[in-house]
């Protein structure tokens, strides 16, 4: 081979690893799982047939667990505004002011970060589809890229609620057709946001609208029908849709899905939600453990085992470094997380499991550990037949078990102090302060 020869296959072979090179890095680059946040609306553990529910049937979601992780103890604040902050800062409503509904509003972007602003960092694009209540401003604002979004909550169709004849799309007010289903509506939005962007990662925070009252007929209702089982049903069906387009687009196997409620189960509903013929201990708003506890899932085929149940202490907090972790985001420095990745036990590692929850709602909190709770006014609690009860503990000190849970959960709510953060300017219950004051007009009448 003579020196012109040599030259050139040194060049074609420094080519060829070149275009090798560039293509590897632009595989990984595109290779960064997707990630769909999927936020139920009012659903409580009774809601849900996965978990036992006697009076719902959820086969779309009941598979999703089965092709996952169903966790049994995940948590988040009782009301709906508290939670949305927590899922999306990261941190506990004392910190953020987030204590009440109308205090969620306190949170601005140049004091907190959320979700789509930390993972834009590592590539993401991200879309708000649904439900943005309380926070101020728009999704945009906050680091969305793409959104589509309505004022208030249970907006179904234009109408049925005077709120319901709007909605928000990339800062354009738009009216909805009186025969077009606001959740269907939302859902379009999501499959083009999806279309557009399944060459590059991207995050969904798909915020539904499904169930929160006003229950309203669905497409699919009957006369007659059970309006709340209709209205379980087609939110379920939805996530059905939601997982076709994911197979239709072949981004199942790079797509993590994690769903969860906002919150327990409304008022009246909680009644129905009952599991093995037994009611359970609270509901939205309340600070019993089903105001808190709720449907809490992972799937993502390939690479999460099916079939897992778990029993790991989980808080809404964990949600924004578990994502994070995923995506090889930075995590935000300028504030205090309370969140902890949960990915490691995702994929079947051990980890670094909490030992505790916080929750917190107006002028009430708690920790509680996986047998025991302790709340702001230092009363124990026996959470073993738990969720169906909780058993106050009449004197804690009587033996080494109940006196060391005291110590233990004691010592946790002292390194938060959430005394010493942003605490309710309100009437502590957590509730708008209109909806406070229409409850209050009613009981004068």
């Amino acid at each position: 081979m003579n020196k012109f020869s040599f030259t050139f296959v040194l060049v074609a072979f420094a080519t060829i690893f070149s275009v090798s090179a560039q293509n590897k890095k632009v595989k990984n680059e595109t290779s960064k799982p997707n990630i769909i946040y999927i936020l139920a609306d009012d659903l409580g553990i009774g809601d849900v047939s996965c978990y036992g529910s006697d009076n719902n049937k959820t086969p779309i979601i009941d598979k999703l667990a089965q092709g996952g992780i169903r966790f049994t103890n995940g948590y988040t604040a009782p009301l709906c505004g508290p939670s949305r902050a927590m899922i999306l800062t990261g941190r506990y409503p004392f910190r953020t002011g987030a204590v009440n509904q109308d205090m969620v509003e306190q949170i601005k972007p140049e004091n907190e970060v959320l979700i789509p602003s930390v993972l834009k960092t590592a590539g993401y694009t991200s879309a708000m589809v649904g439900k943005w209540s309380q926070f101020s401003l728009t999704p945009k604002d906050f680091g969305f890229d793409d959104y589509i979004t309505f004022a208030g909550s249970g907006d179904y169709w234009a109408t049925e609620k005077k709120k319901s004849e709007n909605y928000i799309e990339n800062g354009v007010n738009k009216k909805l057709d009186p025969l077009t289903y606001m959740p269907d509506l939302m859902h379009q939005h999501l499959v083009d946001f999806i279309t557009t962007n399944k060459d590059k990662p991207f995050f969904l925070y798909y915020s539904m609208v499904h169930v929160h009252a006003l229950i309203q007929r669905t497409p699919d209702s009957k006369p007659g029908s059970d309006l709340y089982a209709d209205n379980t049903a087609y939110m379920d069906k939805l996530v059905g849709k939601l997982l076709s387009v994911l197979d239709d687009l072949k981004l199942k196997e790079n797509t993590l899905i994690v769903f969860m409620g906002d919150n327990g189960t409304a008022s009246i509903y909680s009644e129905r939600g009952t599991i093995g013929g037994k009611a359970l201990s609270g509901k939205k708003g309340s600070m019993l453990e089903c105001g808190s506890l709720v449907p809490t899932i992972a799937s993502w085929p390939g690479v999460i085992e099916p079939g897992n149940v778990s029993d790991l202490l989980i808080d809404s907090t964990d949600i924004l470094p578990t994502f994070a972790d995923l995506a090889g985001a930075k995590l935000p420095t300028k504030n205090v997380l309370d969140g902890r990745s949960f990915l490691p036990q995702l994929m079947g590692k051990k980890g670094n499991p909490r030992e505790w929850i916080f929750i917190e709602l107006g002028n009430k909190w708690y920790v509680r550990n996986a047998k025991w709770k302790l709340n702001r006014e230092g009363e124990l609690f026996d959470m073993s037949n738990a969720p169906f009860q909780e058993k106050l503990v009449s004197n804690y000190t009587e033996n080494k078990e109940t006196s060391a849970a005291y110590s233990l959960l004691q010592k946790a709510l002292k390194s938060l102090s959430p005394e010493k953060g942003i605490l309710d300017n309100a009437d502590g219950s957590g509730r708008h302060a209109s909806n406070v004051k229409k409850k209050k007009e009613k009981v004068e009448e």
